[in-house]
């Protein structure tokens, strides 16, 4: 894998949740490359465990546990794991997350009419998968920073990294609870940096943009390949005019866990949006 830049992660043991999935598996093959030993953390076990093979077959450091975020008897048990394996953690990187369709509206804007169709209207949002929503988003980032976050406290060069959203900048139709959630990881991270600077914990966010992963490619592209009538609001709304590749989200990450390179940078949310933050749409 090529490394965007010349970061040197020899000898830290980072922890990345929701390895199991495309986006965090990139990026605990990306923190293996730079050196780094690679604790892979998701509840689906099967997948983690299968990502970390991969890794460990290319010759870097990595090993996959399940975990459930969510619980904090699971999170414990891992982190026994880790700590006797590779020893206390260096970079927490919070990449669990996920969306529910229980939390989605069908339309993107309402009708009174929709009221009397076989609609699901904001009225109809259900609470628990909008509280699932939160759940995962928010207290699956806040309970993996206690744990793992008490290695840091009394060492130097430590850093936490959440991802956010571009919804959590500005909220995309349909998906209330996940665009709030991830508003929530944005502030969070703001919140967590003001907290530990005291103890040099550095702690920041990127925000990515439009990808296509296996969570979303319904959403984007229709059964014959061609972009769906979403993926073509995004695109026009998008300057760069197409999707992120998901390794385009390697180098910010790098950047912002490079201790020389980014020492004075904290509390900040990164956008990896082909332009999409910066145009009105005229």
């Amino acid at each position: 894998m090529k490394n965007p830049i010349n970061t040197d992660l020899t000898g830290k043991v980072a922890v990345v949740t929701g390895a199991g999935g495309v986006l965090c598996s990139m990026f605990s093959k990306a923190l293996a490359a730079a050196g780094a030993k690679v604790a892979m953390l998701d509840i689906n076990e099967e997948s983690v465990k299968k990502n970390a093979a991969e890794i460990r077959a290319e010759g870097y450091e990595a090993e996959g546990f399940r975990c459930d975020v969510l619980n904090r008897e699971s999170l414990e048990e891992v982190h026994a794991a880790v700590l006797e394996k590779y020893g206390p953690c260096d970079i927490l990187l919070n990449g669990a997350g996920g969306n529910n369709a229980r939390a989605n509206t069908d339309l993107e804007h309402f009708n009174p009419g929709d009221l009397d169709k076989d609609v699901k209207t904001f009225f109809d949002l259900e609470q628990p998968g909008v509280e699932w929503v939160f759940r995962l988003n928010f207290i699956g980032t806040l309970l993996p920073t206690q744990v793992f976050g008490k290695d840091m406290v009394t060492r130097e060069g430590c850093n936490i990294l959440n991802v956010s959203s571009m919804n959590a900048y500005t909220p995309l139709t349909k998906i209330p609870a996940y665009s709030g959630a991830k508003a929530a990881i944005s502030n969070f991270t703001q919140w967590l940096a003001v907290h530990f600077a005291p103890v040099g914990i550095r702690v920041n966010a990127i925000a990515p943009g439009f990808f296509v992963t296996n969570q979303n490619r319904d959403l984007l592209f229709n059964k014959d390949g061609s972009p769906s009538a979403r993926a073509g609001k995004i695109l026009a709304a998008t300057p760069m005019g197409r999707f992120g590749e998901s390794e385009e989200l390697i180098g910010t990450m790098l950047f912002l866990l490079n201790n020389d390179a980014a020492s004075f940078i904290t509390g900040v949310v990164i956008p990896i949006d082909g332009g999409f933050s910066a145009y009105s749409g005229v």
